[in-house]
């Protein structure tokens, strides 16, 4: 059983953040489609309610793929360099890829949301240019499913095998 559960739940992480990526760029898409004028950095245009609610969604998708793959992934905590060369190669991997999938999570959760937030208001408005920023927000959902299938994985190895160890060692 706990077998056919891993993939499954790594599909489903990866579908969630392949999901909140498509509606990102979908929103950006449907944010094109309005009027625009624009001088330099600065922009004047519609607002789209249809950007809104996609960009709302995406950026909701990505913060629950994200806890959910961190509550089933568990704790991986390496505090030292000591630690670090004493852990196996599964723990190191657990711990670079957690690392890289909450920082990728910060840019692109923050990109989605400041996309969003600058379709919420129902009317023209000008100022900076927000272009772009939720196509690259839902382009970088899809790396952070990347690295968040490759912390669950890697956690889960590296737990399997602390239990074999502790499974081997004589009791004291």
């Amino acid at each position: 059983m706990a077998k056919t559960v891993g993939p499954l739940i790594c599909l489903f992480l990866m579908i969630m953040d392949v999901v909140a990526g498509i509606l990102g760029i979908e929103a950006e898409i449907a944010q094109d489609k309005g009027k625009h004028l624009k001088v330099w950095i600065f922009e004047c245009r519609e607002s789209s309610h249809e950007a809104y609610k996609m960009g709302l969604a995406a950026a909701a998708l990505l913060a629950l793929s994200h806890s959910i793959g961190n509550v089933l992934g568990g704790c991986v905590c390496i505090c030292s360099k000591e630690e670090i060369g004493k852990s196996s190669p599964n723990r190191q991997l657990a711990a670079g890829s957690l690392i890289f999938s909450w920082i990728i999570l910060v840019i692109a959760f923050s990109m989605l949301v400041i996309g969003t937030v600058s379709n919420s208001r129902p009317r023209n408005t000008c100022g900076f240019s927000h272009r772009g920023l939720l196509s690259v927000g839902g382009i970088l959902c899809f790396i952070h499913g990347l690295f968040l299938v490759a912390y669950y994985v890697s956690s889960t190895a590296a737990a399997a095998e602390e239990e074999r160890m502790n499974q081997q060692r004589p009791p004291a």
